[in-house]
């Protein structure tokens, strides 16, 4: 069903609403939200508006000295805790520590994210970008569930991308060991997989009370993209040779606000409140991707099916439970 439910409401936001306008009126005074990759980009913006809101922020991060610098530079008070996506057992004393100081969890942002990076292997030989983007955070939401459980109505946003139309789920090499390793279909099929983990979670957890979505906030250009040259850029249409936006991108491309708008429209908005699963862009459910439709908007249908999902969501744990062997 969750093709069907691909369809924009209508919102009346835009590309470039910024976050602020999103949270026009929210308080989230007594609620307790989860960010990871919260101290840099979009992150960051989020954990502004969530403050903002009355939120208490916890910010789980790789570099706890870094994310605490970042955090006092802007002025917020912000629970930060040591947690690296690449190693599991990290992310089971992160969850395991968030669950000592809390008894629920209503905003569970699975944000922190690796993009187009060199070819890395981390745990059993998992491939680096799928490990960090999805299964790090399949993990830590699946400790979490507690926690989210007691929230009476959490939210888990996950950030997806619209990178993921480049590549589906690879099922007979995820892990890039019988094909040469391709930095830009590993960080696709990662961006397929947090679409479809997001789905799976709410078809498991909705009636229980937890709700799912994943996101795409958008090209937003942020440290993600360090691994990424100027002639990559240049090739992508997103800058011109000789620096600066192409005339394409200036119409698409956003600020870190602008990014983030998205990822609290999802958390927050009571237009979702009998929904769940669904993939969102601009502020909005994204509409089903259409041979005509830009390349930088819509989902495409292998990231939000239901079937592959369930698949997704076992493999996943098939990999977990042999690594802990």
């Amino acid at each position: 069903m969750a093709a069907q439910n691909q369809k924009p409401l209508g919102t009346g936001f835009t590309p470039h609403t910024p976050a602020a306008e999103i949270m026009e009126g929210v308080r989230l005074d007594g609620k307790t939200a989860v960010v990871t990759g919260g101290y840099s980009g979009i992150g960051l913006e989020v954990v502004k508006a969530l403050t903002k809101a009355g939120a208490e922020v916890v910010a789980p991060a790789r570099d706890k000295r870094k994310a605490d610098e970042a955090f006092a530079s802007a002025g917020l008070a912000v629970a930060t805790l040591e947690m690296d996506l690449a190693n599991l057992t990290s992310v089971y004393e992160a969850a395991a520590e968030i669950g000592d100081g809390h008894n629920s969890v209503d905003l569970l942002f699975n944000n922190a994210g690796v993009m187009a990076c060199p070819e890395t292997r981390v745990g059993p030989g998992w491939e680096y970008q799928f490990a960090v983007n999805h299964m790090g955070h399949f993990v830590f939401t699946r400790e979490l569930m507690p926690y989210l459980l007691n929230g009476g109505g959490a939210r888990v946003v996950t950030t997806s991308s619209v990178g993921h139309k480049r590549c589906r789920m690879r099922w007979d090499d995820i892990h890039f060991e019988k094909e040469p390793y391709d930095k830009w279909l590993a960080y696709a099929q990662s961006k397929t997989a947090n679409a479809l983990f997001a789905l799976e979670l709410n078809n498991r957890r909705a009636k229980d009370g937890v709700k799912s979505f994943s996101v795409h906030p958008g090209p937003v250009f942020t440290d993600i993209q360090r691994h990424i040259t100027e002639d990559e850029l240049i090739a992508m249409g997103w800058v011109k040779p000789g620096g600066g936006l192409s005339d394409e991108a200036r119409d698409y491309v956003k600020s870190p606000s602008e990014g983030a708008a998205t990822l609290l429209w999802a958390a927050t908005s009571p237009l979702l409140d009998n929904r769940g699963g669904e993939y969102c862009e601009d502020c909005d459910i994204a509409a089903m991707s259409t041979p005509e439709a830009p390349r930088w908007v819509n989902v495409a249908e292998w990231a939000v099916d239901d079937d592959a999902a369930k698949r997704l969501w076992a493999m996943t744990e098939d990999m977990v439970l042999a690594a802990s062997a």
